[in-house]
Order: C-alpha cells, then sequence, then structure tokens
C-alpha cells in the first residue's frame, strides 16, 4: 500500500464543527441507546418501553450540534444515569416473570460499562473545553489501562460475537488480534494533546469496524522529543481506489461500507485530520481492497512554553 499524504478538506460549518468536537460521545450514546431497545424487547417485546431513557439518548444526540448544550449535558451525566437506571428498575419490578430472562443483566452490566466510559469521556470533555490546545503528560500505563478498557466495552457490547485479544497464539476465528503499542523515550509517560486520545479511539473503533472478526489490527503510539507519530493499521476491507481523499471529508464513508452497522457518524478521519492539523502535523492514509487500510499521524512537539498554555 502506498500512503497518500492528505493535505486539505472542505471547510465545516458550525454544527458539523460541534459534531466533531463531541464525537467522542456519539458512539456511546448509541450503545446506551441500543442496550435501553434491548432491555424493552427483553421484557415486554417493545423497543420503546424505557420511554424517558430513549427520550434522554435523544437529547443527547440532538444536542451535540450545540457545544454549549453538550457541555451541559456532559456535566448532568450522573444524574441522567441515576434517571435511566431508575426506570429500569422499575420495569423490571413490574415485570417480575422476565427478570431472569437471558441477556437482561447482560444488557444491564453493558450500560453500567457504557456510563463508566461516558462518565470519563465527559469529564475528558469538559477539561478539554477549558484549554482546547493543551498538550497534557499521560501515564503510559494508565494510558494502555484505559484503551483496554474501550476494547473491553466494544466486545461487551458485541454479545459474545466476537472477542478481542492481545496475544496471536490464542486467536480463534471469531477473534480480533490487536497489537497496541505505547512509547516513549523515557518509557513510563508521554506528552499529547489532550484530544488526541479521542483521535486514537475512533481510528482504532474505525479498524474494527471495517475489519471482520478474525482480522488483525496494529495501533502504535510513540513519543520522542521531536513529535508524536501514531499509525493504524489493518486487515479490513479496504477503500476503493480513488477515494481515499473523499473518506476523510465530514460525513462520508467508503462505497463498500454501506452494509456494515455503525454507531458513529462517519467524522472519525475528520476529526483525525483535523486534530492533526490544528497541532502542525501531518497525516497520510493507504488502502488496498481486500488488503486492508493504514493511517498514519506525526505531529511535531511543542516547545516547553507552549506545552502546558
Amino acid at each position: 500500500m502506498t500512503d497518500i499524504e492528505i493535505t486539505d478538506i472542505p471547510p465545516l460549518h458550525p454544527e458539523e464543527q460541534s459534531l466533531l468536537a463531541m464525537h467522542s460521545l456519539l458512539n456511546v450514546f448509541n450503545v446506551l441507546r441500543g442496550e435501553l431497545v434491548m432491555i424493552g424487547l427483553t421484557l415486554t417485546g417493545e423497543d420503546e418501553l424505557l420511554v424517558h431513557g430513549l427520550a434522554l439518548c435523544d437529547e443527547w444526540i440532538a444536542n451535540l450540534r450545540d457545544p454549549v448544550a453538550s457541555l451541559a449535558s456532559a456535566r448532568r451525566v450522573e444524574e441522567h444515569a441515576r434517571t435511566i437506571f431508575a426506570e429500569i428498575d422499575a420495569a423490571i419490578a413490574a415485570h417480575p416473570e422476565m427478570s431472569a430472562e437471558a441477556g437482561l443483566a447482560e444488557s444491564v452490566a453493558n450500560l453500567h460499562a457504557a456510563f463508566d466510559i461516558l462518565q470519563v469521556r465527559a469529564c475528558e470533555l469538559l477539561a478539554r473545553a477549558r484549554h482546547p490546545d493543551r498538550w497534557e503528560p499521560f501515564s503510559i500505563a494508565a494510558l494502555r489501562g484505559n484503551f483496554q478498557d474501550v476494547f473491553a466495552a466494544i466486545e461487551k457490547h458485541s454479545h459474545g460475537r466476537y472477542r478481542i485479544i492481545y496475544n496471536a497464539a490464542l486467536q480463534a476465528a471469531r477473534d480480533y488480534y490487536v497489537d497496541f503499542k505505547l512509547e516513549s523515550l523515557d518509557g513510563d509517560s508521554l506528552i499529547m494533546p489532550a484530544v488526541f486520545q479521542d483521535v486514537m479511539r475512533d481510528l482504532i473503533a474505525n479498524a474494527r469496524k471495517y475489519t471482520a472478526p478474525g482480522g488483525h489490527i496494529t495501533a502504535a503510539l510513540y513519543e520522542d522529543a521531536e513529535a508524536l507519530r501514531f499509525l493504524v493499521e489493518d486487515s479490513g476491507r479496504g477503500i476503493p481506489e480513488g477515494e481515499l481523499e473523499k473518506v476523510v471529508h465530514f460525513g462520508q464513508r467508503a462505497s463498500n461500507v454501506g452494509e456494515v452497522r455503525t454507531m458513529g457518524g462517519g467524522f472519525g478521519l475528520t476529526k483525525a485530520f483535523l486534530v492533526t492539523k490544528q497541532f502542525g502535523g501531518r497525516f497520510w492514509l493507504a488502502s488496498q481492497l481486500g488488503r486492508g487500510t493504514r493511517v498514519r499521524i506525526h505531529i511535531p512537539r511543542p516547545n516547553a512554553a507552549q506545552k502546558m498554555q
């Protein structure tokens, strides 16, 4: 595969800019909504049984187009979680004969996991709203743990359709093998833009989404005195020739992914590109049908005076 450097995309409207800034919440809201629908179907066969919880999810998703409303929602995650779980408890109490139904406990557990992730993402967004251009130090061990939690949540939400494993010797036919590496000069910590966690999550999620179970995903981050370097490569379906630049445009997907179930909005590559440009970096994309896709990012480190502004 040959890397093509992406240097520009069409300008975004203010609502699109807000959706990108809040994109890390969209997938989680859609997961929450999906699990609420599953609980309703399990208890009564009605997909809109949990009306208040579903309305909250729809309100959150609609608010993503407004940065002020989105940040207001982020501040109320714990309150909304209590409301939703109270409604679930009441629904289960009203249908005690279904309380042991297969899948119910799993959906409730998935909801708890999703809210844990949502709380983390909300805190990240609120902090970044105060200092959008700040580079921050991260413990490599803590960062690795955060991403393992993300992988675990992705696996849990599959309801047993696949596993995510980290040792190729253990990979079975329905497993994703993820080769995930974080390294820096000192080996213990690294410095990067806080928003870059979103970029990493989005690109890794894209690689998983467009790679069939049994595939291989590589994600690697390296920081030295000069730059932050990030690469994601998968063994998935690839992007048709001639569409590489198009798929970086806002809301655009490749022409060969129409049947892929997705919880996002087609913004991952756009956000990755714009964040890269925001911090003076360079962005490359390579792909081949039936072989996979590679995204490569290079962001120069700021000087010491800029890092913690």
